[in-house]
């Protein structure tokens, strides 16, 4: 004889099971996440290449396109496409850049990597990009939750980078001035001034010369003016 389970009892094996489907879904959803990685970036500088891995979650429908809100600081002109699936373009949005094109294979993860000028000075050590995928059947997935003290692990985390601290500034380096010489003249040695006497002593002795001659020629003149006057006289 079959025996009937009490209306009570066949109420709690429904809600049971749908607890059940409730658990799976929600698994299934948190298993399927966006990734970003970004070798070697440091606040203040750039170009910085980013990889974004975004996990197929629908069985039935393609990812066409990914949104991805930028942090503050980085203006979407300052992005461009590094990578992507064949047919994929960048665009900026009023607050960030959407990677789109032809849909992907059903159950195929979306992949491509952006480029970045350069980060902020003051970007942080773990640097979110808010994702929001977009399936060929209309379908989104919202990638945006921000860790925090009461739920350091959410349900539908953003992908985020490390970024290590801005470099520290160099001092700059100065050559001290050498102190400034005013310029004095050069004391006169003994070698400079003695030609300054020899010049002298030429230009006396020149004069000497000149003045005996004048006065043996004076002479000369007067004795043969006095000897043709003795013979005019006799």
């Amino acid at each position: 004889m079959t025996r009937l389970l009490p209306r009570p009892s066949h109420r709690a094996a429904l809600t049971a099971a749908a607890a059940t489907v409730m658990v799976s879904v929600s698994a299934t959803s948190a298993a399927a996440h966006v990734e970003a990685t970004a070798e070697g970036a440091r606040a203040g500088a750039g170009p910085v290449v980013i990889a974004f891995t975004v996990e197929a979650e629908s069985s039935t429908a393609g990812i066409v396109g990914v949104k991805t809100q930028l942090p503050a600081g980085l203006p979407p002109s300052s992005v461009s496409l590094a990578s992507g699936p064949d047919g994929w373009v960048l665009t900026p949005t009023s607050d960030g850049y959407e990677v789109a094109g032809p849909a992907i294979a059903t159950g195929v993860d979306a992949e491509f990597g952006i480029t970045i000028a350069k980060l902020p000075a003051d970007a942080a050590p773990e640097t979110p990009f808010k994702t929001l995928v977009r399936y060929s059947d209309g379908t989104e997935d919202a990638w945006i939750e921000l860790p925090t003290a009461d739920s350091p692990e959410p349900a539908n985390p953003a992908p985020a980078i490390t970024v290590a601290p801005a470099a520290a500034p160099s001092a700059p380096t100065t050559t001290p001035l050498s102190p400034s010489v005013s310029p004095t003249a050069e004391p006169t040695t003994q070698s400079d001034a003695e030609p300054v006497a020899a010049t002298d002593d030429d230009s006396s002795s020149t004069g000497l010369v000149i003045g005996a001659v004048a006065v043996v020629a004076a002479l000369a003149g007067a004795a043969l003016w006095f000897r043709r006057r003795q013979s005019s006289g006799s």
